[in-house]
């Protein structure tokens, strides 16, 4: 086989080239085209298979796009809109804001990004919670607040990388499940359920704070229990003396 010619025998009868197959284009693709099955099939191979009927790609190319099925699919979409939060986000004019209203920001982006998948993420949340898919839930959740921490400019190593992201992981998904029932105009509801979140994890330092203080102005407890006991904690010799009046005991011979 001389060079060139996998490409001769790629062509149509009017020897024009074949497409170049494209492995992210068919992500990008099936998971636009599966995304609206999703809410009448759930995350099933049906959905799976009607989405790649849509899009024209066989189910053995769509296999190979997604050879972890549905979870796949569903993972590769919730990173794809954490990566477009982060997009967002970099954009923003507002992103320079104090961090309360960049914290804020991002998760209203992240989840105003799928407004239109109200109904495919209440499925997908009893989808993740099937054992075989226990696993990823806890993953994605890392994933997408790591996301909106790097998206606001945090650079922290320190132990308070953990704890900045254990507590935003609280905040998203009790606005998250909040807003999957919210039926008020424009989300508002969800909105200012969000900034109650906030404000309350934004305080955690001034309550920190403020116990650190009070415990400093507490008497030390081993200061005390040394000054209680005093000279009788002296041990075989020591300076202790003993009171006025005690002769020491002697020891008797065996």
């Amino acid at each position: 086989m001389t060079p060139g010619s996998a490409t001769v025998s790629a062509t149509d009868a009017r020897n024009e080239p074949a497409m170049a197959y494209d492995w992210q284009a068919d992500r990008d693709r099936l998971a636009d085209a599966i995304m609206p099955h999703v809410p009448f099939d759930g995350w099933t191979d049906a959905a799976f298979r009607a989405g790649a009927a849509d899009c024209g790609i066989d189910l053995p190319r769509a296999l190979n796009a997604f050879p972890g099925g549905m979870a796949e699919l569903l993972a590769y979409n919730h990173q794809r809109n954490d990566a477009l939060m982060i997009g967002a986000m970099a954009k923003d004019d507002a992103a320079g804001g104090k961090i309360r209203d960049r914290i804020t920001r991002a998760v209203r982006l992240r989840i105003e990004l799928v407004t239109g998948q109200r109904e495919a993420i209440r499925s997908g949340l009893s989808f993740l919670l099937l054992p075989e898919n226990a696993p990823l839930g806890p993953k994605l959740l890392y994933g997408t607040v790591d996301a909106i921490w790097l998206a606001i400019g945090d650079k922290s190593t320190d132990f308070s990388f953990y704890t900045k992201r254990a507590l935003l992981a609280a905040v998203y998904s009790a606005t998250l499940l909040y807003w999957l029932n919210d039926k008020s105009d424009g989300q508002a509801a969800t909105w200012a359920f969000l900034d109650r979140r906030i404000g309350e994890v934004m305080k955690i330092p001034q309550i920190k704070g403020q116990f650190r203080a009070m415990f400093d102005r507490l008497p030390n407890p081993l200061g005390l229990f040394s000054k209680a006991v005093g000279p009788l904690a002296a041990g075989p010799g020591t300076s202790g003396a003993l009171p006025a009046g005690m002769r020491p005991r002697r020891r008797r011979r065996t």
